[in-house]
């Protein structure tokens, strides 16, 4: 039982002065994210399979309790149907596999064309999939959410030990603290709101982790109701023996951070928990204020 804590990405220079010190290279970026937060949510493996040498990389710059959550990749995923290539997807995870202790999750990203009339294509994808390799399915096409689909997909889950992934869009579809906003962050408000899907959010466990996708407001104020919603439900899970894996995004990114450190401290507050390790930091140099 264990909380995962992370975000989309860890290469943002707009985090160089706040949640990564003054003067933070680029090519450290990656050091100075695995010493704050626990995992990150792999989206760049949806564009590009990395390199053996990458992937090395990603080892030596994190310690063993940290999990890497890699996308399969869209030329897998986005293809009308999954039949086919059953043969690409386990070498995606060969490659993956040097990561070791440190892969987590890994999660497949359906279109939004991919509708419940594809239930056997997704059923033998999911028959060939490792047993070893743990694994979350996002859906988006909006009758995988009514009865009885909503159901059949989480007995379909459910059998072969997979999450179920949520994501959560509300704090930006609701319209509070637009006034603040101004410029870029609004522009990218609004963005995000056009391209993140809207769909039902439930909260429910279809196997041993949870796995939620939380596209949080740029305010963290704004968040604060529908965290507590989920630190309500997620507590408990952990109490029972689950692991939680939770990636927070934000539009523009520069407030994911807090909002994961937000998740953290709420959850702690309700069930036994490591530490995270951004709390356990202690500045060396003098913090640039104000930007959370």
């Amino acid at each position: 039982m264990a909380l995962y804590l992370g975000c989309p990405i860890w290469s943002f220079k707009g985090w160089v002065g706040n949640f990564y010190p003054n003067g933070t290279k680029p090519t450290d970026f990656l050091l100075e994210y695995a010493r704050r937060l626990t995992a990150i949510e792999g989206n760049t493996t949806f564009y590009a399979i990395p390199a053996p040498k990458t992937v090395e990389s990603w080892i030596r710059q994190t310690p063993q309790t940290f999990r890497f959550c890699p996308k399969i990749p869209k030329a897998i995923s986005h293809n009308g149907k999954l039949s086919g290539y059953e043969d690409r997807a386990l070498g995606f995870i060969e490659v993956m596999r040097p990561l070791a202790s440190r892969l987590g999750p890994m999660f497949l990203q359906l279109p939004p064309s991919y509708s419940p009339k594809l239930t056997d294509d997704l059923a033998k994808f999911m028959e060939a999939w490792p047993r070893e390799i743990p694994l979350g399915v996002e859906v988006r096409h909006l009758d995988w959410f009514d009865p009885p689909h909503h159901e059949n997909l989480n007995e379909l889950l459910a059998g072969h030990s997979m999450a179920r992934v949520t994501i959560d869009t509300r704090p930006i579809r609701s319209l509070a603290g637009d006034k603040i906003l101004a410029g870029s962050a609004y522009e990218s408000l609004l963005e995000a709101r056009e391209k993140k899907p809207d769909v039902p959010v439930f909260m429910e466990r279809t196997a041993n982790f949870m796995f939620l996708r939380f596209i949080g407001h740029p305010r963290l104020e704004h968040n604060l109701e529908f965290i507590n919603e989920w630190v309500d439900f997620i507590a408990p899970q952990i109490k029972q023996g689950a692991d939680a894996f939770i990636f927070c995004h934000t539009p523009d990114n520069l407030m994911a951070p807090e909002i994961c450190r937000e998740f953290h401290r709420r959850i702690a507050a309700q069930t036994d928990i490591s530490p995270l390790p951004w709390d356990t930091i202690k500045p060396d140099i003098p913090q640039q204020p104000g930007l959370f």
